[in-house]
């Protein structure tokens, strides 16, 4: 932010009534105090409320209208991302044949902080007739939606933000809330780890920051590689027909040296045509495991100021590949 800009905010502050800055204070304050109460309130309840959802072969179906709906999208798209496949179902489409979506292998998440949104009767009308197991969040245990649920997830007494008290805010934080306490808890539970989470999300910064280096490498015939014994001719045609600015110097199978465009450009007064690939290697080049994060390999590039780095296998002697810093540029890891 420039100085001017500073100052800027600085004048809007002033000129800002106090009252407005106050209601923002006090709404943010209210839904922090919400969370606040509903971590104290998880008890058994809610971890009956994830046996149910561990235990079923389907889906899980999370429903709700108006506000609740929205909040309802967002936890069923957080269940899909971290390994417990859900799917939301407006209730009105539902009561119009998106009932079909919903099967007796499935539970539903039904969210209405009053417990009496009748745009859900049939939903929950029909999770009884078909014996599907009912999980509500809601704010009245003695609601509709509350005695007609196999267990339920109480919201927590706290007001809304809104001055009326009528807009859902408090209560929606709070139901958005508990979809993410579900979500976590029921991954700790599947042992969802990095992995899978990087196999759901190929795309965008969150993909490309659990890329590992085995993703991006070079192998087999691409690879750059000689032996000791080659002369410097037979080297440089294999550096510039790889086109990754350096050779690996293998000795049965395993990694022993490395010669670059600057070992290249230290032995320029050298005969080349009489000098072998050992005779100017830099020995112990640097190495990374294949199983390893490309983030990794970016933060040793930086740290020892090179372009490459040579994979090897998990017991750290065979060759198996090697990564510039341009497969990661390409990855947009950098």
């Amino acid at each position: 932010m420039t100085a001017a800009s500073e100052l800027d905010s600085e004048d809007f502050l002033t000129k800002t009534k106090k009252r407005e800055l106050k209601a923002a204070k006090y709404v943010l304050r209210l839904e922090a105090e919400a969370i606040s109460t509903l971590a104290d309130q998880i008890d058994a309840t809610f971890a009956h409320a994830i046996k149910i959802l561990h235990s079923i072969e389907g889906r899980i179906i999370v429903t709700g209208m108006g506000k609740s709906g929205h909040i309802a999208r967002k936890i069923a798209a957080t269940l899909s991302s971290t390994g417990s496949p859900a799917q939301y179902v407006h209730p009105g489409e539902a009561s119009h044949g998106d009932l079909g979506m919903i099967t007796d292998e499935d539970a539903v998440i039904a969210l209405s902080n009053s417990g009496e949104t009748s745009e859900l009767r049939d939903v929950l009308e029909y999770t009884r007739r078909f014996s599907i197991p009912l999980i509500a969040i809601t704010g009245r245990t003695e609601s509709t939606l509350g005695e007609m649920a196999d267990t339920v997830i109480l919201l927590p007494d706290v007001p809304e933000g809104c001055p009326m008290g009528l807009a859902p805010t408090t209560s929606t934080t709070a139901s958005l809330a508990i979809g993410d306490a579900i979500a976590v808890a029921l991954l700790e539970m599947n042992g969802f780890s990095a992995n899978d989470f990087r196999v759901l999300h190929p795309g965008g910064k969150l993909g490309s920051s659990l890329l590992r280096v085995s993703d991006l490498m070079h192998r087999g015939s691409s690879m750059p590689i000689v032996k000791p014994t080659a002369l410097m001719s037979e080297t440089i045609l294999e550096m510039t027909s790889k086109s990754l600015g350096c050779v690996g110097i293998v000795d049965s199978g395993k990694l022993i040296g490395i010669v670059t465009d600057g070992d290249l450009r230290r032995h320029i007064n050298s005969d080349m045509r009489k000098v072998t690939a050992g005779e100017i290697m830099t020995g112990a080049p640097a190495t990374i495991r294949v199983h390893a994060l490309a983030g990794e390999a970016i933060a040793l590039m930086n740290e020892k100021s090179i372009t490459n780095l040579f994979v090897i296998d998990d017991d750290q002697e065979a060759l198996i590949g090697v990564l510039h810093i341009h497969d990661c540029l390409r990855a947009g890891l950098v």
